[in-house]
Protein backbone atom coordinates (compact mmCIF):
# COMPACT_ATOMS: atom_id res chain seq x y z
CA UNK A 1 0.00 0.00 0.00
CA UNK A 2 2.07 3.32 -1.21
CA UNK A 3 0.64 6.47 -0.64
CA UNK A 4 0.85 9.28 -3.72
CA UNK A 5 1.19 12.84 -3.51
CA UNK A 6 -0.10 14.16 -6.87
CA UNK A 7 0.35 17.85 -8.31
CA UNK A 8 -2.31 18.38 -10.79
CA UNK A 9 -1.24 19.66 -14.26
CA UNK A 10 -3.90 19.42 -16.51
CA UNK A 11 -7.96 18.99 -16.21
CA UNK A 12 -11.02 17.81 -17.93
CA UNK A 13 -14.44 19.05 -18.28
CA UNK A 14 -15.16 15.67 -19.09
CA UNK A 15 -15.43 12.22 -17.45
CA UNK A 16 -14.11 9.66 -20.17
CA UNK A 17 -11.38 7.64 -21.08
CA UNK A 18 -8.54 10.49 -21.17
CA UNK A 19 -5.37 9.49 -20.68
CA UNK A 20 -4.14 8.37 -17.40
CA UNK A 21 -1.70 10.79 -15.09
CA UNK A 22 -1.51 8.34 -12.53
CA UNK A 23 -1.35 4.51 -11.85
CA UNK A 24 -2.38 3.26 -8.28
CA UNK A 25 -3.08 -0.32 -6.73
CA UNK A 26 -5.30 -0.63 -4.48
CA UNK A 27 -4.94 -0.01 -1.31
CA UNK A 28 -2.91 3.05 -2.05
CA UNK A 29 -3.68 6.41 -1.18
CA UNK A 30 -3.50 10.18 -3.69
CA UNK A 31 -3.16 13.07 -1.76
CA UNK A 32 -4.06 15.87 -4.43
CA UNK A 33 -5.63 19.43 -5.56
CA UNK A 34 -9.07 20.37 -6.93
CA UNK A 35 -9.65 23.46 -8.33
CA UNK A 36 -13.08 25.29 -8.19
CA UNK A 37 -16.07 25.10 -10.62
CA UNK A 38 -14.38 28.36 -12.79
CA UNK A 39 -10.83 26.95 -12.61
CA UNK A 40 -9.22 28.77 -10.18
CA UNK A 41 -6.96 27.05 -7.98
CA UNK A 42 -5.91 27.55 -4.32
CA UNK A 43 -4.21 30.58 -5.46
CA UNK A 44 -7.21 32.30 -6.59
CA UNK A 45 -5.83 32.24 -10.15
CA UNK A 46 -7.75 30.83 -13.17
CA UNK A 47 -5.33 27.98 -14.44
CA UNK A 48 -8.02 26.19 -16.55
CA UNK A 49 -11.34 26.03 -18.42
CA UNK A 50 -14.58 26.91 -16.41
CA UNK A 51 -17.34 23.95 -15.76
CA UNK A 52 -16.02 21.77 -12.78
CA UNK A 53 -12.93 20.70 -13.95
CA UNK A 54 -11.46 17.73 -13.45
CA UNK A 55 -8.46 16.51 -11.24
CA UNK A 56 -7.23 12.69 -13.39
CA UNK A 57 -7.80 10.27 -14.80
CA UNK A 58 -6.19 7.89 -12.23
CA UNK A 59 -5.99 4.29 -13.10
CA UNK A 60 -6.32 1.43 -10.76
CA UNK A 61 -4.31 -1.34 -11.84
CA UNK A 62 -6.56 -4.62 -11.41
CA UNK A 63 -9.74 -2.54 -12.19
CA UNK A 64 -11.75 -4.86 -14.73
CA UNK A 65 -15.12 -4.32 -16.61
CA UNK A 66 -17.75 -5.46 -14.06
CA UNK A 67 -15.93 -4.26 -10.90
CA UNK A 68 -16.66 -1.64 -8.17
CA UNK A 69 -14.05 0.85 -7.53
CA UNK A 70 -13.92 1.82 -3.95
CA UNK A 71 -13.35 5.00 -3.01
CA UNK A 72 -12.81 6.34 0.56
CA UNK A 73 -12.47 10.47 1.41
CA UNK A 74 -10.07 10.14 3.62
CA UNK A 75 -9.65 14.30 3.64
CA UNK A 76 -11.32 16.80 2.02
CA UNK A 77 -10.62 20.54 3.24
CA UNK A 78 -10.89 23.80 1.03
CA UNK A 79 -7.44 25.34 0.47
CA UNK A 80 -8.10 29.05 -0.01
CA UNK A 81 -9.90 31.57 2.14
CA UNK A 82 -12.84 32.58 -0.28
CA UNK A 83 -15.47 30.97 -2.65
CA UNK A 84 -18.11 32.15 -4.52
CA UNK A 85 -21.60 31.22 -5.21
CA UNK A 86 -24.73 31.88 -7.95
CA UNK A 87 -27.17 34.62 -6.87
CA UNK A 88 -30.55 33.15 -7.58
CA UNK A 89 -32.78 30.32 -7.10
CA UNK A 90 -33.49 28.51 -10.39
CA UNK A 91 -36.22 29.01 -12.51
CA UNK A 92 -36.96 25.07 -12.59
CA UNK A 93 -37.46 24.78 -8.89
CA UNK A 94 -39.99 27.65 -8.85
CA UNK A 95 -43.55 27.99 -10.10
CA UNK A 96 -43.25 29.15 -13.45
CA UNK A 97 -43.91 32.97 -13.78
CA UNK A 98 -42.50 33.41 -10.10
CA UNK A 99 -40.69 36.95 -9.67
CA UNK A 100 -37.38 36.21 -7.58
CA UNK A 101 -37.61 40.07 -6.70
CA UNK A 102 -33.32 39.59 -6.47
CA UNK A 103 -32.10 42.89 -7.27
CA UNK A 104 -28.54 43.03 -7.24
CA UNK A 105 -25.38 44.10 -9.69
CA UNK A 106 -23.24 41.22 -8.42
CA UNK A 107 -22.70 38.41 -11.21
CA UNK A 108 -21.65 36.17 -8.53
CA UNK A 109 -21.89 36.37 -4.47
CA UNK A 110 -18.60 36.20 -2.94
CA UNK A 111 -17.66 34.68 0.34
CA UNK A 112 -14.97 34.68 2.85
CA UNK A 113 -13.94 31.23 4.56
CA UNK A 114 -12.12 31.04 8.00
CA UNK A 115 -10.22 27.57 7.25
CA UNK A 116 -8.70 27.70 11.33
CA UNK A 117 -12.53 28.50 12.27
CA UNK A 118 -14.46 26.51 9.36
CA UNK A 119 -16.63 29.24 8.93
CA UNK A 120 -18.05 30.96 5.74
CA UNK A 121 -19.54 34.33 5.93
CA UNK A 122 -21.10 36.26 2.85
CA UNK A 123 -19.15 39.34 1.67
CA UNK A 124 -20.65 40.43 -1.29
CA UNK A 125 -23.48 41.62 -1.66
CA UNK A 126 -23.54 42.97 2.24
CA UNK A 127 -27.16 41.83 3.33
CA UNK A 128 -28.37 40.95 6.73
CA UNK A 129 -26.68 37.19 6.15
CA UNK A 130 -23.44 38.72 6.42
CA UNK A 131 -23.48 39.25 9.99
CA UNK A 132 -23.39 35.36 10.32
CA UNK A 133 -20.62 32.83 10.32
CA UNK A 134 -21.78 29.66 9.00
CA UNK A 135 -20.13 26.44 9.45
CA UNK A 136 -19.12 24.87 6.45
CA UNK A 137 -19.57 21.03 5.47
CA UNK A 138 -16.99 20.46 2.51
CA UNK A 139 -18.00 17.88 -0.27
CA UNK A 140 -17.38 16.96 -3.38
CA UNK A 141 -19.98 18.03 -5.91
CA UNK A 142 -18.32 16.14 -9.35
CA UNK A 143 -16.71 12.49 -9.29
CA UNK A 144 -16.63 9.17 -11.12
CA UNK A 145 -15.13 6.95 -13.31
CA UNK A 146 -15.01 6.60 -17.33
CA UNK A 147 -18.35 5.42 -18.73
CA UNK A 148 -18.48 2.72 -21.70
CA UNK A 149 -17.74 2.81 -24.97
CA UNK A 150 -14.77 5.11 -24.92
CA UNK A 151 -17.25 7.88 -23.89
CA UNK A 152 -16.21 11.44 -22.52
CA UNK A 153 -19.47 13.03 -20.35
CA UNK A 154 -19.88 16.94 -19.73
CA UNK A 155 -19.03 17.29 -16.04
CA UNK A 156 -22.61 19.19 -15.83
CA UNK A 157 -24.26 15.69 -15.76
CA UNK A 158 -24.57 12.43 -13.98
CA UNK A 159 -25.36 8.92 -14.85
CA UNK A 160 -24.36 5.53 -13.68
CA UNK A 161 -21.07 6.45 -13.84
CA UNK A 162 -21.15 9.21 -11.20
CA UNK A 163 -20.65 12.77 -12.22
CA UNK A 164 -22.05 15.93 -11.16
CA UNK A 165 -24.35 14.95 -8.49
CA UNK A 166 -23.93 17.41 -5.69
CA UNK A 167 -25.31 15.84 -3.06
CA UNK A 168 -24.31 17.32 -0.04
CA UNK A 169 -23.46 13.97 1.91
CA UNK A 170 -20.23 13.31 0.14
CA UNK A 171 -17.82 14.75 2.76
CA UNK A 172 -15.00 13.43 4.55
CA UNK A 173 -14.85 9.85 5.65
CA UNK A 174 -17.41 8.43 3.20
CA UNK A 175 -17.23 5.49 1.34
CA UNK A 176 -18.16 5.20 -2.88
CA UNK A 177 -18.43 2.81 -4.69
CA UNK A 178 -18.50 3.41 -8.22
CA UNK A 179 -19.27 0.20 -11.34
CA UNK A 180 -16.16 0.32 -13.67
CA UNK A 181 -17.06 0.12 -16.60
CA UNK A 182 -13.71 0.86 -18.71
CA UNK A 183 -10.00 -1.08 -17.80
CA UNK A 184 -8.19 0.77 -14.98
CA UNK A 185 -11.71 2.49 -13.84
CA UNK A 186 -10.21 6.11 -14.41
CA UNK A 187 -11.35 7.94 -11.68
CA UNK A 188 -11.69 12.05 -11.17
CA UNK A 189 -12.89 14.10 -9.41
CA UNK A 190 -13.61 17.66 -8.68
CA UNK A 191 -15.96 20.55 -7.61
CA UNK A 192 -15.08 21.71 -4.21
CA UNK A 193 -17.87 23.03 -1.89
CA UNK A 194 -17.27 24.70 1.03
CA UNK A 195 -21.26 24.52 1.94
CA UNK A 196 -23.94 23.51 0.36
CA UNK A 197 -28.12 22.81 0.52
CA UNK A 198 -30.13 20.14 -0.81
CA UNK A 199 -30.26 20.24 -4.88
CA UNK A 200 -27.80 23.14 -4.93
CA UNK A 201 -30.33 25.12 -6.07
CA UNK A 202 -29.00 28.51 -6.89
CA UNK A 203 -27.10 26.34 -9.12
CA UNK A 204 -23.85 26.30 -6.96
CA UNK A 205 -22.26 25.47 -3.72
CA UNK A 206 -19.96 27.84 -1.80
CA UNK A 207 -17.35 27.01 -4.74
CA UNK A 208 -14.10 26.59 -3.51
CA UNK A 209 -10.58 24.85 -4.02
CA UNK A 210 -9.78 21.73 -2.52
CA UNK A 211 -7.04 19.25 -1.12
CA UNK A 212 -8.12 16.06 -0.80
CA UNK A 213 -6.98 13.10 -0.13
CA UNK A 214 -8.47 9.57 -1.31
CA UNK A 215 -7.50 5.65 -1.05
CA UNK A 216 -9.02 3.10 -3.50
CA UNK A 217 -9.66 -0.52 -3.37
CA UNK A 218 -11.78 -2.99 -5.63
CA UNK A 219 -14.63 -5.10 -5.15
CA UNK A 220 -14.44 -7.57 -8.18
CA UNK A 221 -17.20 -8.68 -9.99
CA UNK A 222 -19.79 -6.37 -8.06
CA UNK A 223 -21.72 -5.48 -10.95
CA UNK A 224 -23.72 -2.90 -9.37
CA UNK A 225 -25.41 -0.60 -11.99
CA UNK A 226 -25.31 2.69 -9.85
CA UNK A 227 -23.28 4.85 -7.34
CA UNK A 228 -23.38 3.53 -3.97
CA UNK A 229 -22.33 5.11 -0.94
CA UNK A 230 -22.10 4.30 3.16
CA UNK A 231 -20.77 6.23 5.97
CA UNK A 232 -20.71 5.65 10.07
CA UNK A 233 -24.61 5.47 9.83
CA UNK A 234 -26.19 5.05 6.42
CA UNK A 235 -25.60 3.19 3.28
CA UNK A 236 -26.89 4.92 0.65
CA UNK A 237 -27.87 4.90 -3.55
CA UNK A 238 -27.47 7.91 -5.90
CA UNK A 239 -29.99 7.89 -8.85
CA UNK A 240 -29.27 10.30 -12.18
CA UNK A 241 -31.80 11.37 -14.39
CA UNK A 242 -34.55 12.76 -15.36
CA UNK A 243 -37.57 13.53 -14.99
CA UNK A 244 -37.08 13.43 -11.13
CA UNK A 245 -39.13 9.81 -10.64
CA UNK A 246 -36.81 7.93 -12.92
CA UNK A 247 -34.07 8.95 -10.08
CA UNK A 248 -36.14 7.86 -7.69
CA UNK A 249 -36.83 4.59 -9.16
CA UNK A 250 -32.79 3.88 -10.01
CA UNK A 251 -31.58 4.64 -6.69
CA UNK A 252 -34.91 2.41 -4.74
CA UNK A 253 -34.33 0.22 -6.99
CA UNK A 254 -30.78 -0.30 -6.50
CA UNK A 255 -30.44 0.10 -2.70
CA UNK A 256 -32.97 -3.13 -3.13
CA UNK A 257 -30.73 -4.90 -4.47
CA UNK A 258 -27.89 -4.32 -2.43
CA UNK A 259 -30.17 -5.59 1.05
CA UNK A 260 -30.91 -8.33 -0.93
CA UNK A 261 -27.35 -9.36 -1.57
CA UNK A 262 -25.30 -8.20 1.28
CA UNK A 263 -27.74 -8.69 4.33
CA UNK A 264 -30.05 -11.86 5.34
CA UNK A 265 -33.66 -10.32 5.01
CA UNK A 266 -36.56 -11.82 2.43
CA UNK A 267 -38.63 -9.75 -0.19
CA UNK A 268 -41.07 -8.93 2.49
CA UNK A 269 -39.23 -7.74 5.33
CA UNK A 270 -37.07 -5.79 2.48
CA UNK A 271 -39.85 -4.07 1.05
CA UNK A 272 -41.57 -3.53 4.64
CA UNK A 273 -38.18 -1.76 6.34
CA UNK A 274 -37.80 0.48 3.33
CA UNK A 275 -41.65 1.30 3.35
CA UNK A 276 -41.65 2.04 6.55
CA UNK A 277 -37.55 2.96 7.47
CA UNK A 278 -36.41 4.79 4.13
CA UNK A 279 -34.96 8.40 4.17
CA UNK A 280 -34.60 10.42 0.20
CA UNK A 281 -32.08 13.08 0.05
CA UNK A 282 -31.96 15.34 -3.09
CA UNK A 283 -29.04 15.64 -4.72
CA UNK A 284 -28.52 18.04 -7.79
CA UNK A 285 -31.77 19.40 -9.46
CA UNK A 286 -29.96 22.35 -11.63
CA UNK A 287 -28.51 20.37 -14.47
CA UNK A 288 -29.00 18.22 -17.10
CA UNK A 289 -29.81 14.87 -14.87
CA UNK A 290 -31.13 15.10 -11.52
CA UNK A 291 -30.21 13.39 -8.68
CA UNK A 292 -31.76 11.65 -5.88
CA UNK A 293 -30.60 9.42 -2.86
CA UNK A 294 -31.98 6.52 -1.41
CA UNK A 295 -30.82 5.59 1.93
CA UNK A 296 -31.25 3.87 5.44
CA UNK A 297 -30.01 3.31 8.94
CA UNK A 298 -27.79 0.33 9.23
CA UNK A 299 -28.48 -0.09 12.61
CA UNK A 300 -32.01 -1.18 11.21
CA UNK A 301 -30.67 -3.67 8.93
CA UNK A 302 -28.15 -5.22 11.66
CA UNK A 303 -31.36 -5.10 14.05
CA UNK A 304 -33.26 -7.15 12.14
CA UNK A 305 -30.77 -9.28 10.99
CA UNK A 306 -29.31 -10.15 14.70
Amino acid sequence: MAHHNFIPQHYHVTIGSHDPVLHISPGDSVTTKTVDARGRDFTGEQITERGNPMTGPFFIEGAEIGDALVVRFDRLWPNRDWGFSGTTIAPNVLDPGYNTKVDTDVEICRWSVDLEEGNARLVEPETKLSQLDLSISPMLGCFGVAPPRGQAISTATSSTYGGNMDYRGFVQGTTVFLPVAEPGALFHLGDGHALQGDGEIVGTGIEISFDVTFSVDLVKKSNIVWPRAENETHIMVAGNARPLDQCVQHATTELVKWIESDYCLDPVDIHQILGQFVEYDMGNVFDPAYTMICKIEKKILERVCQ
